[in-house]
């Protein structure tokens, strides 16, 4: 499935608001001639609708190619693996063919600068919390490609995470699955050493509810299964905070 077809009306969401107008030039600019592109401002409550899995899946992905495009610049370079990273993502999910023009849509959107600030919000309005949480992990997955997190690529990463409604607890415990220190496992369950442990177990609960696979079951089965891997990371968080206390 090209990129090509998602014009013709299956891209969803994202052909509304901040995303729309966005996607809308850089689309514009690649395939000018070729298809009428029907991106729109935005939509009223009485002209909602329900939209497809497939239209949430390839809405998923034009969100990660314009965040990535923030995460990418964040320390003023564009760098090779982190670009591999984000083709990766593309060939498994949408296969080989959909690959040059979603990176020709990602270089597009490199020349110009995302506003994360108006496109967060229209994220957090159309995706549930746990497909929001997925988006985050593939971004810092992205930040660290090039075996360095820079302060500039942690900062846009905090602040994608807000403007997309995660909290604080969330988003360090993603970061905290890549970034490794003494005390990774607490922040990956969202608490801190001192808690107690009736405090762990309910925290392990309530993280593993809102990192659990099935919840981002609609955007298809290799979204599905790096959300596996990241309930794992939580799973093995607990294990090692179980280990340290002598928990059953």
């Amino acid at each position: 499935m090209g990129i090509f077809k998602w014009i013709t009306g299956i891209l969803g969401w994202v052909t509304l608001g901040p995303i729309g107008g966005l996607i809308g030039y850089i689309f514009g600019s690649l395939f000018e001639g070729r298809a009428e592109i029907p991106f729109q401002e935005g939509e009223t409550a009485s002209s909602r609708r329900t939209f497809s899995a497939s239209e949430q899946r390839n809405s998923f992905l034009v969100s990660l190619l314009v965040l990535s495009s923030a995460v990418i610049r964040a320390d003023g370079k564009v760098h090779q693996k982190e670009l591999d990273t984000v083709r990766d993502f593309i060939q498994r999910n949408f296969g080989q063919q959909a690959v040059p023009e979603a990176m020709k849509i990602l270089e597009g959107l490199n020349s110009r600068q995302v506003n994360i600030y108006e496109v967060g919000p229209q994220i957090a309005l159309y995706m549930n919390y746990s497909q929001r949480l997925q988006l985050f992990h593939y971004l810092v997955q992205i930040a660290i490609a090039d075996g360095e997190f820079a302060k500039s690529e942690k900062g846009v990463l905090e602040a994608i995470g807000a403007t997309i409604g995660l909290n604080g607890a969330d988003i360090n415990s993603v970061i905290a699955m890549f970034y490794k220190d003494t005390n990774s496992a607490y922040t990956v369950l969202g608490i801190s050493p001192n808690a107690t442990d009736d405090e762990v177990r309910t925290a392990y609960r309530k993280m593993a509810m809102k990192n659990h696979p099935d919840k981002v079951a609609t955007l298809g089965p290799d979204v599905q299964k790096a959300a596996a891997e990241k309930f794992r990371q939580v799973q093995e968080a607990y294990e090692t905070i179980k280990k340290e206390r002598g928990l059953n």
